[in-house]
């Protein structure tokens, strides 16, 4: 069992005044600088009964209960000091709503006027509670109403009072931005302006507050009096000023497209012509992504041939206005340029189809590009083989075998291939940086493949592609400087290259690349070939005599 005794002090004109707790604390606290905890010292006296006795004595019963009561500072002093020195385990607590001291020895409960001695049967303090406080929220966090339909209504009723005048329309919409929210709208800014309203899944117009006035206005790309290029490039240009001025417009405007292109189907014939060769213009004009395009590749697009209308729509705008050129960069930037037969229907892919296709719609360029692009992938092909043939080590005779099978697969000519051939073989090797011993390493690699180069240099043009392949390459790589030399007799010896076209190498078919060092190098070699050549010449006309 414990006592604890709760003590309301203040101290004034030499008195202690029997105050309430807060003013004792604050001053309690101000004046003595105290923690919120002071441990004290332990058991000295054990008169502590005798001296509440004489404590209670100076406080009338009459002032039990009064809220301001006098004791004589001497009887205070005493009384503190004795609680301070006397006590076994006794601790000041000023955390909690009163100053409590807790006394162990076994004591008399009593009471002098506002101080209380409660006996407890716990050890526990009573633990504070926590109020809840109401959190006001402050405006700049409050969360506006999204309202689409309000926006579209303001916005309506600003192109209706432009009204056909695309220098008003453009005037309206850069000043309403100030205004209207279109970092929150811009879904809805583009959808006005491209169909007339709010396009719902399907690509319908909402009818949303159809009862409060109208929702949808002609004065948007599928509204225009005519599919003109140059009607179409007044309407274009809107979106152009509209993002100029308000850049974070852009990555909405191509997540506003993307969703636009899915619903193709929905919109009428004229209105996918329109806004087909919208997007011609703004991907020539680098306002729109090309990439949109790839967007077009949609199962239920393809299926219908939508997605191929639209798409040689797009590349014929872009050809009338521009050239073959920005059709060819245009499927270059949206890596369509190897997906083109992606766009027929699955069972329609062959090459007649394609071809038919295009010439219908007057692209016939792009039956070559086609092609040209089928040639790159293929020499790929073939440059990934032979780069894995040579690192995994294979034989001489199953790379031959397997290269000329993937050239007469693809139809990949013989200059080509050798031309894939010499960058995969000199590409395998980590090359001495040394270089007087780079030689002999490059000589004793380009021995072990030089079947495979003979094996593709069975004409002329192949044989002196090679020759200024070798030629550039020595050139690019410095410790190659020296070797040429060595690497064209090495090849000559191997039947690789022949006398002629070494000859024709020299005289006018080489380089730019470095030529009078190497002209130089094979100088010796050459007239050496020329006096042989001579030689035999004399020979031959001496067995004929």
């Amino acid at each position: 069992m414990y006592i604890c005794i709760n003590l309301y002090l203040h101290v004034k004109h030499n008195h202690f005044l029997i105050a309430n707790h807060a003013s004792f604390l604050s001053l309690f606290q101000t004046t003595n600088n105290c923690p919120s905890t002071v441990p004290l010292r332990p058991l000295q006296y054990l008169s502590l009964p005798l001296y509440l006795l004489i404590f209670s004595l100076f406080l009338p019963l009459s002032t039990l209960h009064s809220s301001l009561c006098f004791v004589p500072p001497c009887v205070c002093s005493l009384f503190l000091s004795v609680l301070v020195t006397s006590l076994p385990s006794l601790h000041v607590s000023l955390s909690s709503p009163h100053f409590s001291l807790c006394l162990f020895p076994g004591l008399l409960c009593c009471r002098c006027c506002c101080t209380s001695v409660v006996c407890c049967m716990t050890t526990k303090a009573e633990k504070p509670t926590l109020q809840g406080q109401r959190i006001k929220t402050r405006k700049r966090d409050e969360k506006a109403k999204y309202d689409p339909v309000g926006f579209r209504d303001a916005i309506l009723q600003g192109l209706s009072e432009a009204g056909s005048d695309l220098e008003a329309v453009n005037k309206y919409l850069d000043q309403a931005g100030s205004k209207l929210k279109y970092r929150t709208y811009g879904e809805t800014l583009f959808d006005i302006l491209i169909a007339g309203g709010i396009l719902t899944p399907g690509g319908g117009i909402s009818e949303d507050g159809i009862d409060s006035g109208p929702v949808r206005t002609d004065m948007c790309i599928f509204g225009s009096p005519d599919d003109s290029y140059e009607t179409l490039r007044g309407y274009a240009a809107v979106f152009t000023r509209l993002m100029r001025r308000y850049k974070y417009l852009e990555k909405m405007f191509y997540e506003e497209m993307k969703k636009v292109l899915v619903y193709l189907k929905g919109f009428r014939e004229g209105d996918r012509v329109r806004l087909a060769r919208c997007v011609a213009i703004w991907t020539s004009d680098s306002l729109l992504d090309p990439k949109v395009l790839t967007t077009l590749l949609q199962d239920h697009l393809v299926k219908d041939g939508l997605a191929a209308d639209f798409l040689c729509e797009v590349l014929l705008t872009a050809k009338n206005l521009r050239d073959i050129t920005t059709v060819r960069s245009l499927l270059r930037k949206a890596g369509l340029d190897s997906r083109l037969m992606e766009f027929l229907q699955a069972n329609k892919r062959t090459d007649e189809n394609f071809k038919n296709l295009f010439q219908q719609k007057g692209l016939e360029e792009i039956l070559g590009i086609h092609r040209s692009l089928e040639k790159e992938t293929s020499l790929k092909e073939l440059q990934t083989y032979l780069t894995q043939q040579v690192n995994e080590g294979a034989s001489v005779r199953e790379i031959t075998v397997g290269v000329q099978e993937i050239a007469k697969k693809n139809n990949i000519l013989e200059p080509q291939v050798i031309s894939a051939i010499w960058s995969s073989v000199m590409e395998a090797v980590e090359w001495n940086k040394k270089e007087e011993l780079v030689a002999d390493q490059a000589l004793k690699h380009l021995r072990v493949y030089a079947p495979l180069f003979a094996a593709n240099t069975q004409s002329d043009r192949a044989e002196l592609t090679l020759l200024v392949k070798v030629q550039e390459f020595c050139y690019d790589n410095m410790n190659f400087m020296k070797v040429f030399q060595k690497i064209v007799v090495l090849f000559y010896r191997s039947e690789v290259l022949s006398e002629e076209v070494i000859l024709k190498w020299y005289k006018d078919g080489h380089a730019t690349k470095g030529k009078s060092i190497f002209l130089d190098q094979l100088k010796k070699f050459v007239e050496w070939l020329n006096n042989a050549e001579e030689e035999s010449e004399e020979s031959e006309e001496e067995e004929e005599d």
